[in-house]
């Protein structure tokens, strides 16, 4: 299986960061949010992916504003967030200091309201009673799409277009695409790269929409390191899962890796509540493992709180989040070093053997003589006795976090603290 496309190179580097609209400010506008690019250019951050921009539809909506993956118009904005101008304007201000953009694109289900329901009743699939249904019982605020109607999938092709010929985007996350059938995602690009070469992003864990996408999730390893911190598998749980990625996904593939998102904030909790103290030595494995990183709204403060997804409930800036430092040494080296670029054949993800392997995981990314290696004390184990065994892992490196040399050649024993993460670079 390969893909019938090729992505933009800056894919390969890229990083991306999730902006809930609304519940980044108290005004949860985008003019509102636009104050924040300087911060997060500075923090390393290259991809901006915006949760739907459209209006929520009405009918039927959980809560008291309604889900954002509820859409009543693709061709609309939110009035919420403010207007189609105020969107056009940050997209602007974004592109011009370098960022790229996304917009999350909804294809599989709409909202009972949606215009298209008047206009284009033919396009949803029907129930026993010829009446719209929801794709599933508990997805009671949307209605299910037919693709086997090919007007819709041409009036869905020319919606996205129209955001990219209007507001000037660099690609699209699709919600979960898998529920749409893989040759429509395969036609869209298409059509849509001809416009304007894009990044494409899937929320599916299926490997054969690597033929329409760049970028897939890894959600199944997301569990597993939950999984991990309850003490229900062991390191080679985690690399049971990467091995899987390996042997089932094509070689350059991008993944994106994640310790939190939406969803998993909103449904199960914040990173701290699913993984605790793994949580950031687990950030580190996800920033720096062979595929592209994701950090959601509020991460590098860090937010304790689950966020509700049906009601406002502003995030609680502070002037000096306490983790925009972690994040900008993860985001700029993997940005900037060769040995991490995402799915590029021409470099090694290799998992280096320790003396304690039990609680120990390292690997080493490398393309030639440029090297990140990368050490983490999975558990609660203070002054824990590391030596690396490894004989590929020689040379001074530098740590990216403190700024200390350590010649590997002299010596590749050491002691590391309580779930400390340790980041080289050669």
């Amino acid at each position: 299986m390969t893909s019938n496309f090729v992505p933009i190179d800056w894919v390969h580097t890229t990083n991306i960061y999730e902006v809930n609209v609304r519940q980044y400010t108290e005004a949860g506008t985008f003019n509102a949010f636009a104050a924040s690019l300087p911060r997060l250019k500075d923090m390393g951050v290259h991809t901006l992916w915006f949760m739907p921009v459209q209006p929520v539809g009405k009918k039927n909506r959980k809560g008291t504003l309604g889900s954002y993956y509820s859409i009543s118009d693709y061709l609309a904005i939110n009035p919420e967030f403010g207007t189609l101008d105020d969107f056009k304007s940050v997209v602007k201000q974004a592109q011009s200091i370098g960022f790229k953009v996304i917009i999350d694109w909804v294809a599989n289900h709409t909202s009972w309201d949606h215009v298209w329901t008047v206009e284009h009743p033919d396009f949803y699939s029907k129930d026993e009673n010829g009446q719209f249904r929801p794709p599933y019982p508990d997805w009671a605020d949307v209605i299910h799409l037919n693709y086997e109607n090919k007007g819709l999938r041409n009036k869905m092709i020319d919606a996205m277009k129209y955001w990219i010929n209007e507001t000037g985007i660099d690609g699209f996350r699709c919600d979960m695409a898998h529920l749409v059938p893989l040759d429509f995602w395969i036609e869209a690009r298409k059509e849509l790269d001809a416009v304007k070469p894009l990044l494409w992003l899937a929320e599916t864990e299926e490997s054969s929409y690597h033929q329409a996408f760049d970028i897939t999730y890894t959600w199944e390893f997301l569990h597993q390191m939950e999984i991990y911190w309850r003490n229900e598998t062991g390191i080679s749980g985690l690399d049971s899962v990467l091995y899987k990625y390996d042997s089932v996904f094509p070689a350059d593939a991008m993944r994106m890796y994640f310790t939190s998102n939406h969803d998993e904030n909103s449904h199960s909790g914040t990173e701290y509540d699913r993984m605790g103290d793994a949580a950031k030595p687990f950030a580190v494995l996800c920033a720096l493992w062979n595929g592209v990183p994701l950090v959601y709204s509020g991460q590098e403060l860090p937010v304790k709180k689950k966020i509700q997804f049906f009601e406002k409930d502003v995030i609680e800036w502070t002037s000096d989040p306490g983790l925009h430092e972690f994040y900008k040494i993860l985001l700029t080296l993997h940005f900037i070093h060769p040995a991490l670029r995402a799915g590029d054949s021409t470099i090694s993800t290799l998992r280096i053997s320790t003396t304690n392997d039990d609680h120990v995981f390292a690997f080493l990314r490398k393309k030639e003589e440029k090297e990140v290696l990368v050490v983490l004390n999975l558990s609660e184990r203070k002054d824990l006795h590391v030596e690396i065994t490894d004989v590929m892992v020689t040379g001074v490196f530098k740590n990216a976090f403190s700024g200390t040399m350590i010649d590997f050649t002299a010596t590749k024993s050491y002691c590391m603290g309580p779930w400390e993460y340790l980041v080289y670079v050669k």
